[in-house]
């Protein structure tokens, strides 16, 4: 299902992490899953947060530039091949992967993924009979 996401830029320094997880704390958000990449001058924090929209506003008003973006979680079994299978589907469908997270719950896999159209994304993964994390569920996790 689709579920909202905020990417937060850090500046590349001691203590952007930090301040970002203290910001939210403070709001009582919980950060559900996470992913940071970097480049040379800034890094990009990806995350799954219990309340994106008050999360949003308490970094920004923190000075923080956040996007908020649409992503889809779904499950799959957390053995070799599984996911493959799964990204065949959307592959030999046309749907293009902007990038991918995922993290392991001990049997299963929870993966987040931004594609370039949601709603044929969305629309594959359910023909294929794919689990879909639920946007409250996701925000949980």
């Amino acid at each position: 299902m689709i579920a909202k996401q905020l990417s937060v830029f850090l500046e590349n320094k001691s203590g952007s992490l930090t301040d970002v997880t203290e910001i939210l704390s403070r709001a009582h958000i919980n950060l559900s899953s996470m992913n940071i990449t970097d480049s040379s001058d800034f890094g990009i924090l990806r995350c799954i947060v219990s309340d994106p929209d008050k999360a949003c506003r308490v970094l920004r008003e923190n000075n923080f530039a956040v996007k908020m973006t649409e992503v889809i979680g779904f499950t799959c079994p957390n053995t070799t091949g599984a996911l493959s299978r799964v990204m065949r589907c959307l592959s030999d469908n046309g749907v293009f992967i902007e990038y991918l997270y995922s993290f392991n719950a001990g049997e299963i896999a929870n993966i987040i993924i931004r594609p370039t159209d949601l709603q044929a994304c969305e629309q594959v993964l359910e023909a294929n009979k794919v689990h879909f994390i639920a946007a409250d569920e996701l925000n949980r996790l």
